[in-house]
């Protein structure tokens, strides 16, 4: 089998689209909880110790911390679409670690595909007796799935994307204006060339993986350019209706 034919196999483009599906709707509805509670007056704390917060700080602070479970999600998305529903824990797990040694969002899709192919050459590989057959996608599975992907992520590869991030993160936000208005436009074609589609959806995971690491300007860029559309259409309905 040639290398072509591995990677047509793999499908680690599909998986990664089938996480960004699963991915839009919490962030948008986290992004607008804390939207709403921040443009009302309310800050993001560090915890909501009862009594001493208002609704905007908790709607604020709730969709802060969702949005900060973005590494999470990924890896349960990509984890998920590979092995099914074993690969789910695995996911979880390993997204979790991403989080924790700071590996960010690129450490959770790294993180996501590495449990979900474990989990997979688990279930094609490992031969159980058949009393135990029950325990493969709720017990054997997930359990040594997790732990090999924890290790390889907090051992072997975590540090480098973690120092990768934080770079990356140094270098958009050392970015001038102009450089600003490029790193837009290129976000902004990228978008328009197939709304929905592979591009646009590739395009808005490295937006994710920017906001996640608290850089909110290609976000923006990306949300403008998505609404040219239907407000293109709407301008066109009225200006010329059909009769």
């Amino acid at each position: 089998m040639s290398l072509k034919q591995i990677w047509q196999a793999a499908n680690p483009k599909g998986h990664l689209l089938t996480a960004i599906s699963f991915l839009i709707p919490i962030v948008c509805g986290s992004g607008f909880i804390i939207a709403i509670g921040m443009g009302l007056g309310g800050t993001v704390q560090d915890t909501l110790t009862p009594g001493q917060f208002d609704v905007w700080q908790a709607m604020a602070t709730l969709g802060a911390k969702a949005l900060g479970l973005l590494p999470v999600v990924i890896a349960v998305g990509i984890s998920g679409s590979i092995a099914g529903k074993p690969g789910i824990a695995p996911g979880f797990v390993v997204g979790l670690a991403a989080n924790t040694i700071s590996a960010g969002f690129i450490g959770g899709m790294i993180g996501g595909y590495i449990a979900g192919y474990i989990a997979l050459a688990i279930i094609k590989n490992v031969k159980v007796p058949d009393w135990a057959r029950g325990l493969m996608p709720t017990l054997i599975v997930p359990f040594f799935a997790s732990i090999i992907s924890c290790l390889i992520m907090v051992y072997i590869i975590g540090t480098p994307i973690g120092i990768f991030t934080e770079a990356l993160t140094s270098f958009l936000r050392s970015m001038g204006t102009s450089s600003n208005l490029v790193l837009g436009a290129v976000i902004g074609a990228l978008c328009i060339v197939d709304f929905g589609g592979p591009l646009n959806k590739t395009c808005f995971a490295f937006v994710l993986t920017l906001q996640a690491q608290g850089i909110n300007e290609p976000i923006t860029a990306l949300q403008l350019v998505n609404t040219a559309t239907p407000i293109g259409f709407g301008l066109a309905f009225f200006i010329a209706k059909p009769a």
